[in-house]
Protein backbone atom coordinates (compact mmCIF):
# COMPACT_ATOMS: atom_id res chain seq x y z
CA UNK A 1 0.00 0.00 0.00
CA UNK A 2 1.39 3.38 -0.95
CA UNK A 3 0.73 6.77 0.63
CA UNK A 4 -1.56 7.56 -2.32
CA UNK A 5 -3.79 4.64 -1.31
CA UNK A 6 -4.45 6.21 2.09
CA UNK A 7 -6.34 9.29 0.97
CA UNK A 8 -8.80 10.28 -1.68
CA UNK A 9 -11.11 13.14 -2.51
CA UNK A 10 -14.45 13.81 -4.14
CA UNK A 11 -15.76 16.80 -6.05
CA UNK A 12 -19.30 17.83 -5.16
CA UNK A 13 -21.80 19.05 -7.72
CA UNK A 14 -24.28 21.81 -6.88
CA UNK A 15 -26.94 19.16 -6.20
CA UNK A 16 -24.61 17.18 -3.93
CA UNK A 17 -23.66 20.35 -2.06
CA UNK A 18 -27.35 21.08 -1.52
CA UNK A 19 -27.91 17.50 -0.33
CA UNK A 20 -25.00 17.73 2.11
CA UNK A 21 -26.38 20.99 3.53
CA UNK A 22 -29.81 19.41 3.98
CA UNK A 23 -28.30 16.36 5.71
CA UNK A 24 -26.14 18.49 8.02
CA UNK A 25 -29.10 20.57 9.09
CA UNK A 26 -29.98 24.17 9.64
CA UNK A 27 -27.15 26.47 10.63
CA UNK A 28 -24.35 24.15 9.49
CA UNK A 29 -22.32 25.75 6.74
CA UNK A 30 -20.91 23.59 3.96
CA UNK A 31 -19.06 25.55 1.31
CA UNK A 32 -16.26 23.25 0.20
CA UNK A 33 -16.74 21.47 -3.10
CA UNK A 34 -13.73 19.21 -2.59
CA UNK A 35 -13.96 16.65 0.21
CA UNK A 36 -10.64 15.08 1.19
CA UNK A 37 -10.60 12.02 3.42
CA UNK A 38 -8.17 9.42 4.70
CA UNK A 39 -9.14 5.76 4.91
CA UNK A 40 -7.65 3.54 7.60
CA UNK A 41 -7.55 -0.15 6.69
CA UNK A 42 -6.19 -3.45 7.87
CA UNK A 43 -6.06 -6.84 6.20
CA UNK A 44 -9.68 -7.68 6.99
CA UNK A 45 -11.16 -4.37 5.82
CA UNK A 46 -11.60 -0.66 6.58
CA UNK A 47 -11.20 0.68 10.12
CA UNK A 48 -12.69 4.07 9.40
CA UNK A 49 -12.31 7.39 7.65
CA UNK A 50 -10.60 10.53 8.96
CA UNK A 51 -11.66 14.03 7.96
CA UNK A 52 -9.98 17.31 8.84
CA UNK A 53 -12.30 20.27 9.29
CA UNK A 54 -11.06 23.85 9.60
CA UNK A 55 -13.56 26.43 10.83
CA UNK A 56 -13.88 29.63 12.81
CA UNK A 57 -14.88 29.45 16.47
CA UNK A 58 -15.29 33.10 17.36
CA UNK A 59 -12.70 35.12 15.46
CA UNK A 60 -9.93 32.52 15.12
CA UNK A 61 -9.56 29.10 13.52
CA UNK A 62 -9.88 25.61 14.91
CA UNK A 63 -8.84 22.42 13.10
CA UNK A 64 -10.59 19.23 14.14
CA UNK A 65 -9.99 15.64 13.05
CA UNK A 66 -13.14 13.51 13.06
CA UNK A 67 -12.76 9.76 12.57
CA UNK A 68 -15.89 7.99 11.34
CA UNK A 69 -16.47 4.23 11.68
CA UNK A 70 -17.52 2.03 8.75
CA UNK A 71 -21.08 2.21 10.12
CA UNK A 72 -21.11 6.03 9.96
CA UNK A 73 -20.70 6.81 13.67
CA UNK A 74 -18.05 8.99 15.29
CA UNK A 75 -15.09 6.93 16.47
CA UNK A 76 -12.91 9.77 17.74
CA UNK A 77 -12.49 13.53 17.69
CA UNK A 78 -9.19 15.35 18.15
CA UNK A 79 -8.63 19.10 18.31
CA UNK A 80 -5.48 19.65 16.27
CA UNK A 81 -5.33 23.44 16.34
CA UNK A 82 -7.16 25.88 18.56
CA UNK A 83 -6.23 29.56 18.24
CA UNK A 84 -8.80 30.96 20.68
CA UNK A 85 -7.87 31.35 24.37
CA UNK A 86 -7.06 27.92 25.87
CA UNK A 87 -9.81 28.12 28.51
CA UNK A 88 -12.37 27.86 25.68
CA UNK A 89 -10.89 24.71 24.14
CA UNK A 90 -13.06 21.58 24.20
CA UNK A 91 -11.82 18.99 26.68
CA UNK A 92 -11.30 15.31 25.91
CA UNK A 93 -14.13 14.21 28.23
CA UNK A 94 -16.51 16.64 26.52
CA UNK A 95 -15.43 15.40 23.07
CA UNK A 96 -15.92 11.78 24.17
CA UNK A 97 -19.70 12.30 24.29
CA UNK A 98 -19.68 12.19 20.47
CA UNK A 99 -18.14 8.69 20.37
CA UNK A 100 -20.53 6.21 18.78
CA UNK A 101 -23.00 8.88 17.66
CA UNK A 102 -24.27 9.05 14.11
CA UNK A 103 -25.98 11.86 12.26
CA UNK A 104 -29.41 12.40 13.80
CA UNK A 105 -31.59 15.28 15.00
CA UNK A 106 -30.44 14.42 18.54
CA UNK A 107 -26.85 15.37 17.62
CA UNK A 108 -27.23 18.94 18.86
CA UNK A 109 -26.85 21.13 21.92
CA UNK A 110 -30.63 21.01 22.27
CA UNK A 111 -30.51 17.24 22.07
CA UNK A 112 -28.04 14.70 23.43
CA UNK A 113 -24.92 16.90 23.42
CA UNK A 114 -24.17 18.73 26.66
CA UNK A 115 -23.01 22.33 26.29
CA UNK A 116 -19.41 23.10 27.25
CA UNK A 117 -19.86 25.46 30.21
CA UNK A 118 -18.31 28.84 29.53
CA UNK A 119 -17.52 27.99 25.92
CA UNK A 120 -20.79 28.00 24.00
CA UNK A 121 -19.14 29.19 20.78
CA UNK A 122 -16.72 26.25 20.94
CA UNK A 123 -19.62 23.86 21.60
CA UNK A 124 -21.54 25.20 18.62
CA UNK A 125 -18.46 25.04 16.37
CA UNK A 126 -17.65 21.43 17.26
CA UNK A 127 -21.26 20.25 16.90
CA UNK A 128 -21.49 21.94 13.49
CA UNK A 129 -18.15 20.37 12.50
CA UNK A 130 -19.29 16.87 13.45
CA UNK A 131 -22.65 17.31 11.69
CA UNK A 132 -20.84 18.62 8.56
CA UNK A 133 -18.39 15.70 8.53
CA UNK A 134 -21.10 13.07 9.08
CA UNK A 135 -23.28 14.60 6.35
CA UNK A 136 -20.41 14.62 3.87
CA UNK A 137 -19.46 11.08 4.86
CA UNK A 138 -23.03 9.87 4.29
CA UNK A 139 -23.19 11.62 0.95
CA UNK A 140 -19.91 10.45 -0.59
CA UNK A 141 -19.82 6.89 0.81
CA UNK A 142 -16.01 6.71 0.86
CA UNK A 143 -15.84 3.10 2.04
CA UNK A 144 -18.01 1.84 -0.80
CA UNK A 145 -14.95 2.03 -3.05
CA UNK A 146 -12.19 1.54 -0.46
CA UNK A 147 -10.12 -1.60 -0.70
CA UNK A 148 -7.53 -2.77 1.84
Amino acid sequence: MTAEDLYDFRFLSDAQLDSARALAGRGVEIDQRIVTYYVGTRADGPLGVAYFDSHRVRTLKEVVMVVVTPTGAVRQIEILRFAEPPEYKATEPWLAQFDGRGLSPDLSLKGAVANLTGATLTSNAVVACVRRVLALHALIHPLAVATP
